[in-house]
């Protein structure tokens, strides 16, 4: 749409990740002049093929392994001056944070192009600690991936249990018969 101020062209080349479902994920192009041919790796899926967007539409071949994307016109066709999806990929699974790497973008003198690349994306639950797909939580005292409190203490690290002549918490020290802590004496 001519009008959406998110499909106006900026300046230079960018490549980000778009919509996600279960199987698919857009890959968003911005070109401020003609793209010939894109390659870039993805990680965090497995790839299983890539159809539509500009790619498509401006007659490219888009070829995939699992982890890398390649597009070009094998009659020389280009992918004009735009802003939206370039190709939509397809994918088995997601295992973790999905990350566009390695971006290569030429103009048709094959010249590689300063390409820019957008954020992750996560489609796993973020964790404490903003890790995606992370397994840290908070424990019973608030702090992301603590272990709790120690051993016969609260959170704000007072004691739960009774303290002992030594002054330890939860310790076993005694006095003996001439009231020295700990000490040996005998009746």
């Amino acid at each position: 749409d001519a009008t959406d101020p998110d499909a106006c062209v900026e300046a230079g080349y960018n490549l980000s990740i778009g919509d996600v479902t279960d199987t698919t994920l857009e890959i968003i192009m911005n070109n401020e002049a003609e793209v010939a041919g894109f390659q870039f790796d993805i990680s965090g899926l497995d790839v299983t093929g890539a159809t539509g967007g500009s790619a498509d539409d401006n007659g490219f071949s888009v070829s995939t392994s699992a982890t890398t994307v390649l597009g070009f016109s094998f009659t020389g066709s280009v992918i004009p001056a735009s802003n939206g999806v370039l190709t939509i990929l397809s994918f088995d699974s997601m295992d973790g944070e999905v990350c566009i790497l390695g971006a290569i973008l030429s103009n048709v003198a094959g010249e590689g192009l300063d390409v820019e690349i957008g954020d992750c994306y996560c489609g796993l639950a973020l964790d404490c600690d903003d890790v995606c797909g992370g397994s840290a939580v908070v424990d019973q005292c608030g702090e992301c991936g603590g272990d709790g409190p120690d051993e016969n203490f609260d959170c704000d690290g007072n004691c739960l249990v009774e303290v002992d002549c030594a002054g330890e918490c939860g310790g076993n020290a005694v006095e003996d018969c001439a009231d020295e802590c700990g000490g040996s004496a005998v009746e």
